[in-house]
């Protein structure tokens, strides 16, 4: 059987910056660098960091310690304002050129 998962439709975009309000990395703040539609999570710079250890394979090569950052998911951020440093929920509106724009709740501020 195949597995059909249908794109989840995002609250936040690539490049947007959010706040994290639950988990072990509540209260951090970070850009998102990459979003996974079918599992609706995303990936947020320096945020939720895992360390792995590679053991050596052979004698010429030595063993690493790499830290990389893993995905969380999308209900577990909400936008943020850097200009007024306040995590805030949306609505959105038309701007003059009829495209849509997020504007935060709690200052008005489009993002």
């Amino acid at each position: 059987m195949k597995n059909n998962k249908k794109q989840q439709k995002m609250h936040v975009k690539k490049g947007e910056t959010v706040q994290v309000i639950s988990g072990k990395d509540k209260g951090k703040i970070g850009k998102i660098t990459k979003i996974l539609h079918k599992s609706s999570k995303i990936i947020v710079a320096n945020i939720n960091i895992r360390t792995k250890h590679i053991k050596a394979q052979k004698e010429a090569n030595n063993g690493k310690i790499i830290t990389t950052e893993m995905p969380i998911h999308s209900s577990k951020v909400m936008l943020y304002s850097i200009k007024n440093q306040i995590a805030s929920r949306y609505y959105t509106t038309l701007n003059t050129s009829n495209k849509k724009q997020k504007v935060l709740k709690k200052n008005n501020e489009t993002v």
